[in-house]
């Protein structure tokens, strides 16, 4: 059984890792990841990992096609993923002293046509920041092309006071849900 893991994140092949999962293949997908007008955070990355998952699955219908997005949501609002300071800076001014939610879809293509999906949320608490935390967390670029500007698993996490929900889900890809979906279908694991 083959598995091919659609996507170009680093941080997806460190946690497949944690649960013994090493992909046959990696294939990042091409698809268009704007936002639909009116379309709520959840359904987004939903419907993401289902549309990378059906991209990949179409260059090896044969294989086993795992994708991911994630998406960091103040209320009905995403944030986008931040290639630029000023962004950045408006990213964490809205975050700063609020909560906000991380929603992670991932999508299992499976042979014959057939996809298996899960959406998973993580609620986080961010601390009030000022202006220096602000300077000091842009200064170390970790944030760049990041959703919402921020990662959880670097300098950004002393910014977090609460996390309510699936760390791994935070870092990209929710470990006990994925797993789920590769024992489902008999993928062999551990």
């Amino acid at each position: 059984m083959r598995l091919i893991l659609a996507s170009a994140s680093p941080r997806r092949l460190d946690l497949l890792a944690r649960i013994g999962v090493e992909p046959d293949g990696v294939v990042p997908a091409d698809i268009d990841e704007s936002v639909a007008r009116g379309e709520l955070p959840r359904h987004h990355a939903l419907r993401l990992a289902r549309e990378k998952a059906a991209a990949v699955a179409l260059q090896d219908p044969e294989a086993l096609v795992l994708a991911a997005d994630t998406v960091v949501a103040v209320g009905r609002r995403i944030l986008p993923k931040v290639e630029d300071e000023a962004t950045l800076r408006a990213c964490m001014k809205l975050l700063s002293g609020r909560r906000h939610r991380v929603l992670t879809g991932v999508a299992l293509a499976i042979p014959g046509g057939t996809v298996r999906e899960r959406l998973v949320e993580t609620m986080i608490a961010m601390k009030r920041l000022s202006d220096e935390e602000i300077d000091y967390y842009a200064s170390h670029g970790e944030w760049r092309g990041k959703a919402g500007g921020y990662a959880l698993q670097g300098y950004g996490e002393v910014y977090v006071r609460h996390i309510a929900g699936s760390y791994s889900n935070v870092v990209g890809l929710p470990l006990a849900e994925t797993r789920v979906l590769l024992k489902s279908v008999g993928y062999p694991l551990a």
